[in-house]
């Protein structure tokens, strides 16, 4: 008799989740799905808003990267603005984006990943946490710990707050970086930078204890999709879309982020909450792509900056093509951290980094505006209109966790089927089913969004907790 494994909730993840695992007669792995399963619909919430609101009210989309939807935001509202932003403000957009990334990495690596991969992924699950690490490589945590604190301290010098700020805003920013905050982000790099460089080495080292996850962590061929500066280097906050496939070549190249909705559709299945976007001339599910760290590393020709492309030049180095493996995720996440911490010296050297004039002012002057940036989980996309008052009519957000949801599923069946027996069903097969999960480092609060109807089931249960009857929209 067929019978179906339910993993729920994901562990260390950021929102709520399950994984069933589908079993045949025989025990075998039939299917296996990643299920969201909460909803939140902020595109329906920013309807009838002013657009000027948009930026603080698209930051709380998320707690963990809201810097990230603020800079999305608030370059959907330049365009309605029809206006270009201060070279200055934009160097400091750059700063706090790069301050997002690097807080949200060291979280994604440090605090809900480290434990699977120092203590191993059949640790006992009471340990297997950032307690555990503490306690067993104090050192190593205490890394984490301190990289993430220095992300987010810039975070709330720069925008007064480290969680929901307003700081960015259409046009620009509201006030200009203070020589004192500039010199201390300097004064901290070295450190910065130190601890970056013991945590890869560290990493590299124990590479070679996880062949069989490498092998298996949603190792398939893919498209990959990322944003790429006029050179074809990483850049998280402006250029252009590049599609490259498994084999390292580029499929698509130049795309002009407000030309998006050509190459990329957005599907739903009736099983979760999460939108499932695909390459559109491939069609669904085809067109499966994925983006984050791995895709920006393997979309990307160089990082731009002399320590990052070092290490960019020995991960591509793994692999022919395009590096497969979401393994190796934790790879990129750790060598865009290195380069995160060189680009803030970059942009913070130059004295106009100090400039006053910050923002430009302006009333509509665009029915619709687009504004992309790279977040730290990828591509992150904002879309409005509005109408002659300024009021949004219509919103469309696509959130880097949505881009990677066929792959997640994808993988989840890849490592089930390579993990999971059913006749002996043992804890550190199905943490690695989560594992995978954990490695594409989802945020599904933000990502919880749906194309025309919602997956939707109505229950009336009786007193006794019998179903009386039950009503069911599929898509």
């Amino acid at each position: 008799m067929s019978k179906t494994i339910t993993i729920d909730p994901v562990t260390r993840i950021e929102g709520h989740s399950k994984i069933t695992i589908h079993l045949d007669e025989a025990g075998h792995v039939s299917d296996a799905r990643f299920h969201v399963t909460q909803f939140r619909g902020f595109e329906k919430i920013c309807e009838g808003r002013p657009f000027s609101e948009m930026p603080s009210l698209m930051a709380r989309t998320c707690g963990i990267c809201p810097v990230s939807h603020l800079i999305a935001s608030a370059k959907a509202c330049d365009a309605l603005l029809a206006v270009r932003i201060p070279e200055t403000a934009e160097t400091l957009r750059r700063v706090i984006n790069l301050a997002q990334i690097l807080q949200s990495h060291a979280l994604s690596f440090f605090y809900l990943s480290s434990a699977d991969l120092l203590l191993g992924m059949d640790a006992d699950p009471a340990t297997r946490n950032l307690v555990g690490v503490l306690a067993a490589e104090p050192e190593f945590a205490r890394r984490g710990i301190r990289l993430r604190q220095f992300g987010q301290q810039i975070i709330e010098r720069l925008a007064g707050k480290r969680i929901h700020p307003a700081w960015v805003v259409p046009g620009g920013v509201s006030a200009p970086l203070d020589e004192t905050t500039r010199d201390w982000i300097l004064s901290s790099l070295p450190e910065m930078q130190r601890l970056v460089e013991e945590t890869l080495a560290d990493f590299k080292r124990r590479l070679e204890q996880f062949r069989e996850e490498i092998r298996s962590f949603a190792n398939f061929p893919s498209l990959f999709l990322a944003m790429v500066d006029e050179s074809g280097r990483l850049d998280f906050y402006d250029g252009r879309l590049r599609f490259v496939d498994a084999r390292g070549d580029v499929v698509a190249d130049g795309i002009e982020p407000t030309a998006y909705a050509a190459h990329i559709a957005e599907a739903v299945e009736p099983w979760s909450y999460l939108k499932s976007p695909y390459y559109l001339p491939k069609g669904y599910p085809e067109g499966i792509y994925r983006v984050g760290p791995l895709a920006r590393l393997n979309a990307a020709d160089g990082c731009g900056t002399p320590l990052a492309d070092q290490e960019w030049a020995e991960f591509r180095d793994l692999e022919r093509g395009s590096v497969l493996s979401s393994f190796h995720y934790h790879y990129a996440r750790l060598i865009e951290m290195l380069h995160c911490v060189e680009r803030l010296g970059e942009l913070l050297e130059p004295p106009e980094c100090l400039g006053r004039q910050v923002r430009a002012h302006a009333q509509p002057n665009a029915r619709e505006g687009i504004g992309v940036a790279e977040a730290p989980r990828g591509t992150l996309i904002h879309h409005y209109r509005i109408d002659e008052h300024g009021l949004v009519t219509w919103a469309n957000l696509i959130i880097a966790t949505g881009h990677n949801s066929l792959a997640m599923n994808r993988g989840v069946l890849q490592v089930a089927r390579h993990f999971v027996d059913g006749r002996k069903i043992q804890e550190g097969a199905l943490n690695r089913v989560e594992a995978v999960i954990r490695a594409y480092d989802p945020c599904l609060s933000c990502s919880t969004h749906a194309v025309g109807q919602m997956p939707l089931t109505l229950q009336l249960v009786a007193a006794d907790g019998a179903l009386v009857d039950e009503v069911g929209r599929a898509s």
